[in-house]
């Protein structure tokens, strides 16, 4: 079974969203199955084309694009969360999915961490 990293944080302002990722890929790097799901503001993370040059940052946008290169299983995003910030699934970075964040689907994973 899969592990499940939920990202909730929004991309810039605070380090623990980034920790949630690397955790994810280095997961994956060890051949141990793992999936992202964004919720809250953590939905931020799929929007393309972000330029945080102006609060000196690098964008993330490249790094959650790559993560099923990398062997991250799905990467989700809470359907509410998405409506809240106004986003689209074209807004998204390929290959994120919308899904309702419930119960029944953490249920399906063995390991849910959210840091």
């Amino acid at each position: 079974m899969t592990v499940l990293v939920v990202i909730d944080q929004s991309p810039y302002g605070s380090w623990r969203g980034r920790e949630s990722l690397d955790m994810a890929l280095s997961l994956a790097a060890f051949d141990q199955p793992a999936s992202l799901l964004f919720t809250g503001a953590g939905v931020n993370w799929l929007r393309k084309g972000q330029d945080p040059a102006g609060i000196s940052q690098k964008a993330v946008e490249r790094n959650v694009s790559a993560a099923t290169i990398f062997g991250i299983e799905e990467i989700l995003a809470d359907r509410l969360s998405l409506e809240a910030n106004a986003l689209t699934l074209d807004e998204l970075v390929e290959g994120a999915v919308a899904v309702e964040y419930s119960p029944e689907l953490v249920a399906n994973y063995l390991n849910v961490v959210c840091l």
